[in-house]
């Protein structure tokens, strides 16, 4: 057995090589930050230079025989749970990107770096045709990077691996299956309803009120500001470490709320971000699990926390000071105007609770076909829009409404929407067992005090970064195997109570 010294040793090497790969993959994701929110429209070809030759070095670092061998080193050193955890999780990027050739690895950076502004044109255009042929060479990249990885599997289910590694996607396809089955009937029956929800948030909201109030929203709810920040971006976003752990949003002034639930979901992201353990920077367990826990910390936080009454009771004042012409709007009004379900809704991340989930399933669905070579890309408006059609009843007129809505596929995320339907049934059953754990959590909310749910999450899931796989981790935050039983109850229960189903 090796000595505790020789253990240290191995151990010690091993993360500090992964932590160079960590600090140039974090400069990276600052000048992807900057691409979005304020660089110069002409910074493209720079940018994409810049980092593909960033996503080339952390490659070849992580890949080099040195690695291989601090890797072996580290494995046969007698290590505790958390290093053996770390050692795993090195261990897995490590096969998976010695598969992959550093060239490819530099073309895909380029190729999606290049692909932003040709997705923001093709949407302010409303052209899908002038994105199609980036979407067309990305496809075929993510595909030979996922041949690669394992030839004999889906390359699909091997891309949805690098979202979450550890769920399967068989687990996602069951999750989907089963909230499309018993969504659906739930969503008929509010459509079908005779209760009328408020809407007092009609009306003209200055941009610059909108940020104030947004900024308000943050501190009540506990944002350090000291490790982050508040941008715009054209789709709303978090990214960072927990020394900087940066949020966006973007403000329509016909839709007050709008900015302020896509803040609130972006600061689940980012209070997770910086829940992480600081002395852990830069090996994996100071690193999210994954992204389907990532969106099970913005999910709670936006619609457990912010859709809820005892929220709405506690900001209305703030709204009324910010917007003088909403004084007569009271908390239960808030809430019902936060939780209203809208069966006319195109856009993903301004749907409700409920419908939500059937954007997620359109775009698996939609997604999964490109990779697998079962649709064409020219055909994804026309397939778009028919199960638009057949899932929410509604029918996009422009593509800037439909297909390029997203930003996901520019940036080659595919095998990502899974993870947020994924996320959100997560949400549900953690902040079952906080509600569990947390004498009068409602109490709590109502009066701003935030910190019992921070250090409940921070103690069952941020704190850990990657020690557990993702089952476990569940397991051990809330005593039980996942489950989407939790968020169909909260659904249930909930708007059965709203539409007096």
């Amino acid at each position: 057995m090796a000595t505790d010294a020789t253990a240290t040793n191995a151990y010690e090497e091993l993360t500090e090589r992964y932590e160079r790969i960590s600090n140039i993959e974090g400069a990276a994701g600052i000048l992807n930050w900057d691409q979005e929110v304020m660089m110069p429209e002409g910074g493209t070809p720079a940018r994409s230079a810049q980092l593909s030759a960033l996503s080339a070095t952390s490659h070849e670092l992580l890949t080099e025989e040195a690695m291989g061998e601090a890797l072996d080193a580290a494995e046969s050193a007698d290590l505790d749970e958390r290093e053996a955890a770390a050692v795993r999780e090195i261990r897995r990027q490590y096969e998976r990107a010695t598969r992959v050739p550093t060239e490819l690895v530099e073309e895909i950076s380029k190729t999606t770096s290049e692909a932003l502004p040709v997705w923001k044109e093709a949407k302010a255009e409303d052209d899908f045709s002038t994105f199609a042929p980036v979407l067309e060479d990305l496809i075929d990249r993510k595909r030979e990077y996922a041949e690669h990885i394992d030839p004999d599997r889906p390359a699909y289910e091997v891309l949805f691996e690098d979202y979450e590694p550890y769920l399967g996607l068989d687990t996602a396809e069951q999750i989907l299956e089963r909230l499309r089955e018993e969504l659906v009937p739930l969503i008929d029956a509010v459509g079908e309803s005779d209760i009328e929800l408020a809407r007092p948030f009609e009306g003209s909201f200055d941009a610059d009120t909108q940020e104030e109030l947004t900024r308000d929203a943050l501190d009540i709810l506990g944002y350090d500001w000291e490790r982050g920040r508040l941008d715009t971006a054209p789709h709303p976003f978090s990214m960072g470490t927990t020394f900087d752990a940066r949020v966006t949003t973007r403000y329509d002034e016909e839709d007050v709320l709008g900015a302020l639930t896509s803040t609130i979901h972006e600061f689940g992201h980012a209070t997770y971000t910086q829940g992480l353990p600081d002395e852990e920077y830069g090996t994996p367990l100071g690193e999210n699990r994954n992204l389907s826990v990532h969106e099970s910390q913005s999910r709670l936080w936006e619609n457990h926390v912010g859709r809820s009454e005892p929220f709405w009771s506690l900001f209305v004042p703030r709204v009324r000071e910010r917007f003088p012409q909403l004084d007569g709007v009271t908390a239960r009004e808030a809430y019902e105007a936060a939780n209203r379900v809208y069966d006319d809704n195109l856009i993903r991340v301004e749907a409700d609770e409920l419908t939500y989930h059937m954007h997620i399933v359109l775009r698996f669905e939609i997604e999964r076909e490109l990779i697998e070579g079962d649709l064409d890309v020219a055909e994804v408006p026309q397939v778009w829009n028919d199960r638009m059609d057949e899932y929410l009843g509604v029918r996009p007129e422009t593509d800037a409404e439909g297909c390029l809505q997203d930003i996901h596929w520019s940036h080659g995320t595919f095998g990502y929407f899974p993870t947020y339907s994924l996320g959100s049934v997560l949400a549900a059953q953690l902040y079952a067992s906080a509600e569990d754990d947390i004498d009068d959590l409602d109490g709590h909310i109502e009066q701003g005090e935030f910190d019992p749910l921070h250090d409940w999450l921070t103690t069952n899931v941020h704190r850990h970064g990657k020690r557990y796989t993702t089952p476990d981790l569940i397991e051990e935050a809330t005593g039980e195997a996942f489950t989407a039983d939790y968020f169909l109850d909260h659904v249930t229960e909930k708007y059965g109570a709203l539409y007096d189903l």
